[in-house]
């Protein structure tokens, strides 16, 4: 193995040196944030030049920012949706230039049931790439055991299916994983091609099996954390089958394999690995579990986001990961990356100047028409923003409806940390709750009574007065224990949220409640919201708050037509919503539970 390690770190010398010197760039251009963001909006503009979109838009041979304001509102999806469907047809040149080849349609979950369509191009995936390398250099360099170790990615399946004109659609993420060259592909320790495995189960299993039998993993990466919450309670679960797989050269599930992916695998899971499989038995019995902190020894780093609400989970990763550095990837989506964050246990990062132009509007100022916009050089040090973007992909101005602030400056350039969907904010008599003050509440909480959670998420619930309740698996908390974390969350939302205090101090909201929901409940709400929107398991964020004021009755009857009873009859907690719900709803949601 040392010779293997020092035959890598020879051959990758090369690489990294290319990698660090687009780090400089970077750096370099970030000096100068308005020169960057002005030069990088007239070559979006040159690039789409000739296309519908910009013709419709007299967008050709704009030069300055207010020109381009002028041409353009600020808008969201739906304004581009027309050009982007007659783009999935094959009519590439409705908002694409000549010369901006298109590769892919990436697929976001958002925030409805229905996919959105993000045309990734040549550029786009570019620009994409040169911001993994620049964070990647960063992390190794901060990092520089990883050079010599192997690195866990999950990727999602690019080519999911084909539009009318015979463009691939799925996650960006693997249209990466096919790219790479194969040297890079060495250091993975989950090939690519596990992302063609549809069976969720199965892929998270197959994943593992291929990854616990490698003791020389030194970086985890993957966009939510809650992904590797639910791999080291796999490991775990599933530990007898996974050492009993990995001695024998087997994969249990291989039924849910598909052909060539299992082709594809044989030799990796072919090879017996039963002197690992006796390393990984002494950790069950000297530890009486498996987890990644006992089974791969030489971990470096974590690679996830952890800002907004994946912050909630950095105190459970310890359980299953140990004390062990965590870098957030930036601020990205299929949209855009819009952040490269440069260093460890900190979710801001250098707003990437040089790949898209920004724009932001004060969160204050958010739905008036006379709103002020700002550039990217104009933000001030501890305000809240909408952040739009302007991308090689043909979108302008466009709004993610992503609230971020801004920590502070890498000489002009802002420093952004993501706080929540703009979506994700209740507001039931006034009281303006942010999903990133859940998130900072029950963090805090759970921390100071030294619990995991699993998923949890706070609702609104109508009443005289209407209240807060914090729906958690009965299993991550008991009776006595749900109630004084739902007391203990309201006393820290009051806290964090005057006008919350406010509201409760008049009696205007009653207080937080615990809403006990059976065990398994997250797991089928995720499936089925990733079933219903296109999006893949990475790409899953769950939702911490949700402003719908019906949102627990509706997930009781989305439980209760799986067969799943909606609390225990010794619970103390708020019987189901459904009470309350009319007639037909109550009626349907009777039927559902047969």
């Amino acid at each position: 193995m040392d010779m293997v390690r020092h035959l890598r770190a020879r051959v990758g010398a090369v690489p990294r040196a290319f990698a660090r010197r687009e780090a400089r760039q970077f750096l370099h251009a970030a000096k100068t944030c308005r020169t960057a963001q002005t030069r990088t909006l007239i070559d979006l503009l040159a690039l789409n030049g000739g296309s519908r979109f910009s013709r419709d838009h007299r967008l050709d041979g704009v030069r300055t920012v207010s020109q381009f304001r002028r041409r353009l509102p600020v808008a969201d999806y739906e304004y581009f949706r027309p050009y982007i469907d007659e783009v999935k047809a094959g009519r590439t040149d409705s908002l694409l230039g000549a010369k901006n080849r298109l590769l892919m349609f990436s697929l976001t979950s958002g925030t409805t049931s229905q996919s959105k369509y993000i045309p990734i191009t040549e550029r786009f995936l570019s620009d994409y790439r040169s911001g993994w390398q620049i964070w990647g250099i960063q992390a190794i360099d901060a990092h520089p055991g990883i050079n010599s170790r192997h690195i866990l990615q999950l990727s999602s399946d690019y080519d999911l299916f084909r539009t009318p004109g015979g463009t691939p659609c799925g996650n960006i993420s693997g249209l990466v994983a096919a790219c790479q060259k194969r040297i890079v592909r060495t250091m993975y320790s989950v090939p690519g091609v596990v992302s063609k495995i549809r069976d969720s189960d199965a892929k998270l299993y197959t994943a593992m099996r291929l990854a616990i039998a490698d003791p020389h993993i030194g970086m985890v990466m993957t966009a939510n954390p809650s992904t590797l919450i639910q791999l080291a309670k796999l490991a775990d679960s599933r530990k007898e089958d996974l050492i009993r797989d990995i001695a024998d050269g087997t994969l249990s599930l291989a039924e849910n394999v598909p052909g060539e992916v299992r082709e594809a695998l044989r030799h990796k899971i072919s090879c017996r690995g039963q002197e690992r499989a006796r390393e990984l038995e002494a950790i069950v019995d000297r530890a009486g579990s498996l987890l990644p902190k006992d089974f791969w020894p030489e971990m470096q780093l974590l690679a996830i986001w952890t800002g907004g609400s994946a912050g909630a989970y950095l105190s459970t990763l310890k359980r299953y990961f140990g004390e062990i550095p965590v870098r957030d990837h930036g601020l990205s989506a299929s949209e855009g990356r819009m952040t490269i964050p440069v260093a460890d246990h900190s979710p801001d990062g250098i707003l990437d100047v040089t790949s898209h132009f920004f724009e932001f509007l004060p969160e204050e100022e958010y739905g008036r028409e006379d709103a002020l916009v700002l550039e990217a050089h104009e933000l001030q040090e501890g305000r809240n923003y909408y952040i739009l973007l302007t991308t090689s992909s043909g979108l302008y101005r466009y709004n993610i409806f992503d609230v971020v602030r801004c920590t502070g400056f890498y000489h002009s350039t802002p420093m952004i940390e993501f706080l929540h969907k703009g979506a994700h904010i209740a507001n039931v008599t006034g009281e303006k709750i942010s999903e990133s003050q859940v998130v900072h509440a029950v963090r805090s909480v759970i921390d100071e009574m030294r619990l995991t959670l699993s998923h949890f998420t706070v609702s609104p619930v109508w009443g005289d007065p209407p209240r807060y309740q914090l729906l958690v698996e009965r299993g991550d908390v008991g009776v006595p224990v749900g109630d004084s974390l739902a007391q203990r969350v309201d006393e820290r939302l009051k806290a964090l949220n005057c006008e919350y205090k406010e509201k409760r101090a008049t009696g205007r909201l009653a207080p937080m409640k615990w809403m006990p929901l059976p065990d398994g409940t997250w797991t089928v709400f995720s499936k089925n919201r990733r079933k219903n929107s296109g999006g893949s398991l990475e790409q899953y964020k769950h939702p911490c708050l949700v402003p719908d004021l019906e949102f627990g009755s509706k997930l009781f009857i989305e439980m209760a037509a799986v067969g799943m009873s909606a609390l225990p009859e010794n619970s103390t907690g708020d019987a189901p919503a459904i009470l309350t719900l009319p007639d037909a709803q109550r009626e349907a949601a009777r039927r559902a539970a047969g």
